[in-house]
């Protein structure tokens, strides 16, 4: 995708936010240019010039996320960031990057108590293109350095910097993140994590909305992941931060043939639109579809949680019986702060506006048969399934598929839920400070789900200081029950559960038996290893195991294909 130059002011490095190197003071005031090299006002000279000037290597090292050491007794400058390293000697034009060594073209100076190298080699160093204003001695970014400006902004916000952050944002994210909220933001952060000390990795990727960069940073209290969203004309339009998680590399499952194509589309325009992917089975159409719905909280189009990818799998197994699966990043995900910023957030702006509109673009997608749309929804997507089928007012959808779904009303259902968690650690034998942790957990919860049922509130009287925001969300739907919103409904549904699912019970898959038992067109599978990934566990499921690599039980995605096969075309 081809982007649009952006207008940046240049960002400044202010003198208060250079930690200096313990080094001696120096008394020359020659500018910090090589012999030979002159200033000019021209950008794109400046630019160039930028490859040749010396730099204040602290100020500029830690603006790329690398961390810098300082040995007072060997006059060594150490810079690291994720694997590479450069070290440079005070006096020497000699350098060692990664360990070989390497002609820097002129010696390491003290300047002012700092030490100042050559640009380039700092560039060349960690395949960085950062730039250097001498007038304003400052460091700056080409329009198109995602990676520069992505690292960039993370250094900005936990240096205090606000002008810079709120000047590589656009106008949508200035609106979700104030200056007054970024300070909290940071604090809070700042509060749990301490300063980010390295960038470990970075990555960058493009899908049909965003260009993201993915960096995880070592902190004082744990590692976190970045991620920076920007939007098609270079300015920053969300970001998400998450805590590091590290688990084993995801595998082909068995069922995966290899008999697909894969292509990128978008739900919806503006600022919520969604990217996504198509997984459409090779050979001739048109074929079944099914669009899955995520469960609660933000997650990628995959549903990647631990070592499983639960809708990646489903598709690619669904394509092996030939049938298409529409998946796509979670608005929570794609649009983090956009969305915390709205206070009048609710459940159908999570997880049903976005399916109608999918539904609505397969209808004329080639490939695909618009009688047979079936939508299946895990967990929270399974519980909100009654909604999504009521907002269906063209009758598009042919049927729904709820996997590991609540049937109660929400608050009842995490009660459960804790109290479910807690039965299984004591009947693990685990720790006696897990079961206390859990313990506090449930009395939280149960406080949380008193407050949400106090009659006192409502949504249009909210509690301040709510513990789990937003707290519309909540109020907006206390009276929902699904099992109870479906019994008038008449598209046909197929229930599965897992037996060892400690977060969605036997106990909601019965409510579903019981509120439903007037109808005759809905199926029910329950299976006695698999827990809440859909994912067959032998022993009891605690979520611990989720970090280990994983697959959807092919049995379940072959019932899936089994009963979609069934439906007949209108």
């Amino acid at each position: 995708m081809k982007r649009k130059p952006m207008p940046m002011k240049k960002a400044v490095v202010g003198a208060s936010l250079v930690l200096l190197l313990s080094l001696p003071a120096a008394v020359s005031a020659a500018q910090d240019v090589l012999p030979n090299t002159a200033a000019s006002t021209n950008n794109n000279a400046q630019t160039e010039q930028s490859k040749q000037i010396l730099v204040p290597a602290k100020a500029v090292a830690e603006s790329l996320g690398a961390k810098v050491k300082w040995d007072a007794k060997s006059k060594l400058v150490t810079i690291q960031r994720g694997e590479n390293e450069l070290v440079l000697t005070v006096g020497k034009s000699q350098a060692a990057i990664d360990g070989k060594p390497a002609d820097i073209g002129h010696a390491v100076v003290i300047k002012d108590g700092r030490a100042m190298v050559p640009l380039a080699i700092i560039n060349a160093a960690f395949g960085t293109a950062v730039n250097w204003d001498i007038a304003a001695g400052t460091v700056s970014f080409e329009t198109d350095d995602y990676a520069g400006l992505a690292g960039y902004y993370v250094y900005s916000l936990f240096n205090g910097q606000h002008d810079v952050v709120l000047s590589l944002m656009n106008e949508e994210l200035k609106k979700a993140l104030p200056e007054e909220r970024l300070g909290l933001l940071v604090q809070q952060l700042s509060a749990v994590y301490g300063q980010p000390k390295m960038q470990q990795s970075l990555a960058v990727g493009v899908n049909g909305v965003h260009t993201n960069v993915s960096m995880a940073y070592t902190m004082k209290g744990a590692s976190l992941d970045f991620t920076i969203r920007f939007d098609a004309d270079g300015r920053i339009d969300d970001l998400a931060i998450n805590p590091m998680s590290v688990t084993a590399a995801f595998g082909k499952p068995a069922y995966d043939r290899n008999n697909y194509t894969e292509q990128e589309i978008v739900i919806g325009e503006g600022t919520f639109a969604l990217p996504g992917t198509l997984t459409l089975p090779q050979g001739e159409g048109p074929h079944p579809v099914v669009v899955m719905v995520h469960g609660s909280g933000p997650h990628d189009r995959d549903s990647t949680i631990g070592g499983a990818k639960i809708f990646k799998d489903i598709a690619v197994g669904l394509a092996s019986h030939n049938i298409a699966v529409l998946r796509y990043e979670k608005v929570t995900k794609e649009h983090t702060f956009k969305v915390s910023a709205q206070p009048k957030f609710t459940l159908k702006n999570e997880s049903v506006d976005d399916v109608l509109q999918a539904v609505n673009l397969l209808k004329n997608t080639q490939g695909i048969d618009p009688s047979r749309i079936y939508i299946a929804g895990h967990s929270q997507g399974g519980y909100v399934m009654p909604l999504i089928l009521d907002g269906d007012r063209e009758v598009d959808i042919a049927g729904a598929i709820l996997l590991s779904a609540p049937s109660e009303q929400m608050t009842d259902v995490l009660i459960e839920q804790q109290n479910n968690a807690l039965a299984r650690l004591q009947q693990a034998g685990l720790p006696e400070e897990m079961q206390a942790a859990q313990k506090q957990a449930v009395a939280v919860w149960t406080g949380i789900a008193e407050l949400v049922q106090n009659s006192s509130y409502s949504k249009d009287n909210l509690p301040q200081n709510f513990p789990i925001p937003p707290a519309y969300w909540w109020y907006e739907q206390r009276d929902y029950v699904p099992a109870e919103f479906a019994q008038k409904q008449t598209k046909p549904m197929l229930i599965l559960q897992g037996e060892n699912d400690w977060q969605v019970s036997m106990k909601q898959y019965e409510g579903w038996k019981e509120a439903l038992k007037a109808r005759n067109d809905i199926s029910y599978i329950s299976y006695p290893k698999v827990n809440h990934l859909l994912v067959e566990y032998d022993g009891v499921s605690v979520g611990m195991e989720y970090n280990n690599p994983a697959h959807v039980s092919a049995t379940i995605i072959k019932d899936m294909a089994e009963w979609i096969g069934k439906g007949k075309s209108q």
